[in-house]
């Protein structure tokens, strides 16, 4: 093929929008998703617990994933962050590909998370653990710290003033220099998100963060993720059984049964989708049946 027929090959071609069934907050739709995922599984001894996850999560959104026990969120949470390997499909963050990253590597690109089950150091302080969060913005070096120079001084200033204004952001600079392990069960949970938070995360996972919560302490959990989002301008993707929290902040949610998404939306729409009820509720017997 000559170099005049290649170009009029190249020049017929026409380019076609690829069809999509990700959706994403109206602000976002002209930047790059903060998180892309395609045909994302796994498999545990033959067993799929997560098959062809697909989604796209704009910059700024907050987005729920929610389903019934044992559907298999956590199990998506855990291929995000690279604590599985998939078995098949890809992880983007923020374009780039994390396919062989370890869990510290994801992290650095930008993703971070809390667990279900509270994970703080509890005989460190409140402070030091958020401190633990800061550690890939340690801008000294080994020397500096072991010879305590000047650089090493200036930089443990700035992780303090760094740590208290995070520490702000729950009112619990007062409850710095206290045990993690001391503080009442809502703390903890408030403690670990800003410990992931200190990460400097463009997407922060959150895994039932309203877990063990009164209904007080959930409604100001709200306003302070919506507060997080905005002020650092992140994406928020939280697994949450309380339906209050997810239809009162999430923009988009995502709706995960036997490992496989059975519904995307907004909130009303996912709230009257007949397979979310069924998923939820189970199928209703018919009139006259035993």
């Amino acid at each position: 093929m000559t170099e005049s027929n290649m170009r009029k090959r190249l020049l017929d071609t026409k380019m076609v929008p690829v069809p999509s069934t990700s959706i994403v907050p109206e602000r976002d739709v002209d930047k790059r998703p903060v998180l892309e995922t395609r045909h994302l599984g796994i498999e545990f001894g033959g067993l799929r617990a997560v098959e062809d996850f697909n989604i796209a999560v704009g910059p700024t959104e907050i987005c729920g994933l929610i389903g019934p026990n044992g559907a298999g969120k956590t199990t998506v949470f855990n291929l995000l962050t690279k604590v599985y390997q998939p078995t098949t499909g890809t992880v983007l963050i923020n374009g780039k590909d994390t396919s062989g990253m370890s869990t510290e590597q994801a992290n650095r690109m930008g993703i971070a998370r809390t667990f279900q089950n509270i994970r703080l150091f509890g005989n460190m302080t409140v402070e030091d653990n958020v401190r633990i969060g800061l550690h890939n913005q340690i801008k000294y070096g080994m020397f500096s710290g072991i010879l305590r120079l000047p650089s090493f001084w200036s930089g443990e200033k700035r992780q303090h003033q760094k740590a208290m204004e995070l520490l702000s952001i729950f009112g619990m600079q007062d409850m710095a220099d206290v045990k993690a392990g001391s503080l009442p069960y809502g703390a903890q949970r408030r403690l670990e998100i800003l410990r992931a938070l200190a990460t400097n995360p463009s997407l922060l996972l959150l895994d039932e963060p309203a877990a063990g919560m009164n209904p007080h302490e959930t409604e100001e959990l709200m306003k302070t993720i919506i507060r997080i989002r905005d002020q650092f301008q992140i994406a928020v993707m939280l697994i949450e059984h309380d339906m209050n929290l997810v239809m009162g902040i999430c923009e988009g949610i995502c709706v995960l049964n036997y490992g496989r998404i059975i519904a995307k939306g907004t909130p009303e729409e996912i709230q009257r989708n007949p397979v979310v009820i069924e998923a939820y509720l189970g199928s209703q017997k018919k009139e006259g049946d035993a």
